[in-house]
């Protein structure tokens, strides 16, 4: 069509439709193992128009449980409840335990810390140059220290004193958090209490912590400086979840760095403190980004 006194022609054509975007979800389960499982799943994400991006699987012989996980984009408007609620089908047929979380959706996480603020100041910094994806709702921490670093970022901070009388009320207070904030993971950065029996059931599965990895043959105080006195060579972290068995629950990730004569005691801290730090941040990571899956008291973890 052209107007009268316009050179241009303009196409009066019906528009086409708009695009609806594909939503991006991680689909993870565990089940028992047995013939048709792969088959069963990814016939139901054709059903619902799903193509696969990435795949990962393992059947575990001595358990004999099998574990997947799958990212796959599925045409809008769908929604990680309409699909959960439509996969509850297939996990039923197989007594599948299975969570299904839209990828693109920041991990609610809160953290906690005491005085030793390496591996908060290492997640935070990850988090606000988008390494990590997960959103920090709040800091929490028995001391004060940590205030002017968290409020730095613009997270909020919560002062949670903890004492043998008032261990109680704290944890509850904690519980409370958890759920006012609607808190998907908690992470314990170098916070220097034993959480109770209770409150790590509560808990179970989506918490974690990180520690030396000079247990047990260093325990107590200044860890570090018994290494050192003992000429250590090795220096190591363990990020694991938390469990009732203080520092024994299932390992998600580990790493060591080679030390020698030539380190002074505060080289020695420094440097555990840098594979603390890592460490903790690959195990965040990977927990939220749906690629941990408890075996018992061992994990599989689909880097």
């Amino acid at each position: 069509l052209r107007c009268e006194g316009c050179p241009v022609s303009h196409d009066v054509s019906s528009p086409a439709p708009p695009t609806i975007a594909a939503g991006d979800f991680v689909l993870i389960l565990s089940c028992p193992d047995r013939p048709g499982i792969v088959h069963a799943v990814s016939g139901f994400l054709v059903e619902h128009g799903g193509n696969i991006v990435e795949s990962q699987q393992f059947g575990d012989p001595l358990s004999g449980r099998f574990f997947m996980r799958i990212d796959v984009e599925v045409p809008g408007p769908a929604t990680a409840e309409e699909l959960r609620a439509a996969f509850g089908r297939v996990a039923a047929e197989f007594g599948m335990e299975f969570e299904l979380w839209d990828a693109r959706a920041p991990y609610r996480t809160l953290i906690m810390v005491s005085k030793q603020l390496h591996c908060l100041n290492d997640l935070l910094f990850r988090t606000s140059t988008g390494s990590l994806r997960i959103e920090v709702p709040a800091v929490v921490s028995n001391h004060p220290d940590a205030a002017a670093m968290a409020a730095s970022y613009g997270v909020p901070f919560f002062h949670v004193p903890v004492t043998p009388e008032t261990k109680p009320q704290a944890e509850a207070r904690l519980l409370e958090l958890v759920r006012d904030l609607d808190v998907q993971l908690v992470v314990l950065a170098r916070y220097m209490q034993v959480l109770s029996d209770g409150l790590c059931r509560e808990l179970s599965g989506r918490a974690i912590n990180i520690h030396h990895s000079f247990l047990p043959s260093f325990k107590g105080a200044k860890p570090y400086h018994q290494a050192f006195d003992r000429g250590v060579k090795l220096v190591g972290a363990t990020a694991h979840y938390v469990t009732a068995a203080l520092d024994e629950g299932p390992i998600i990730e580990q790493d060591v760095i080679r030390v020698d004569h030539s380190y002074h005691q505060d080289e020695l801290v420094a440097a555990g403190r840098d594979v603390e730090a890592q460490v903790l941040s690959r195990a965040v990571r990977w927990h939220s980004q749906s690629r941990v899956l408890l075996n018992g008291s061992r994990t599989v973890v689909f880097r």
